[in-house]
């Protein structure tokens, strides 16, 4: 099977790629070949018996959506992982927390003036719903490493939201719990070409963030820990696949 690895920063796919000689969490591949293609990097490598091609798209709905379409259709990738950050709409969600997204949506999609509900277009839907075994996977990993994994609706747009009037207006109008720039996009890739995927999102942003946050350290730190919770999965499908 090839599996895509996916994040939108460079710091978020990093600890995939660092070298043996970085320490312990980053022993995941041994080598991986570089291959530039459609304005981005694609690294392939393998691990065990499966084929991986891991990225960083960039920020951006456009840039995610590419991208994974190139990962889907000029790579042959069966499944996308997503790794990354996001902000918290909710105050059940706290700094460091990981989310599972069990559906995600685009909170920025509006021609509400055409009598359409925000978030929808026509032939589309507002909601596009995660592999549940991926998800069921998911919580094995978390069970398995003592990780209270949360789960919710991520809704995606193309704007950092700092406004706290706006972020209530997404969490009440979309049932969301967490906010992003890359998500939905490539949920809908992946769900119109019936490709499996998973997000997980570590929460960099909420309601009880302090003045001492130090956010390049967090996500630094946050990458480690969503990398080494994305090789479990790994080895899961894997168990599933024997």
């Amino acid at each position: 099977m090839k599996i895509a690895i996916l994040g939108a920063m460079l710091e978020e796919v990093d600890p995939f790629l660092a070298s043996y000689e970085k320490g312990p969490l980053l022993k995941y591949f041994k080598k991986y070949s570089d291959v530039e293609y459609a304005d981005n990097l694609y690294h392939k490598a393998k691990y065990k018996d499966l084929d991986i091609v891991l990225s960083y798209s960039k920020i951006g709905k456009v840039n995610a959506a590419l991208t994974a379409s190139m990962m889907i259709e000029h790579f042959g990738c069966e499944m996308l992982l997503f790794t990354g950050v996001a902000g918290a709409v909710t105050s059940e969600l706290k700094i460091g927390d990981l989310v599972a997204a069990t559906q995600l949506c685009q909170h920025d999609l509006d021609i509400t003036d055409f009598g359409h509900p925000h978030g929808y277009v026509p032939k589309g839907k507002i909601y596009v719903e995660s592999s549940r075994e991926l998800l069921h996977i998911a919580k094995a990993v978390a069970n398995d490493k003592g990780i209270n994994l949360k789960r919710g609706i991520i809704a995606t747009g193309d704007q950092f939201i700092a406004d706290s009037e706006r972020k209530e207006w997404i969490a009440r109008t979309f049932n969301a719990d967490a906010i992003e720039m890359e998500g939905a996009a490539v949920a809908v890739v992946c769900d119109a070409l019936d490709i499996p995927f998973f997000v997980l999102r570590a929460i960099c942003d909420a309601a009880d963030i302090d003045a001492t946050f130090d956010f390049d350290k967090f996500v630094k730190h946050s990458s480690q820990v969503s990398s080494s919770f994305i090789m479990a999965m790994l080895e899961k499908i894997m168990e599933k696949q024997a």
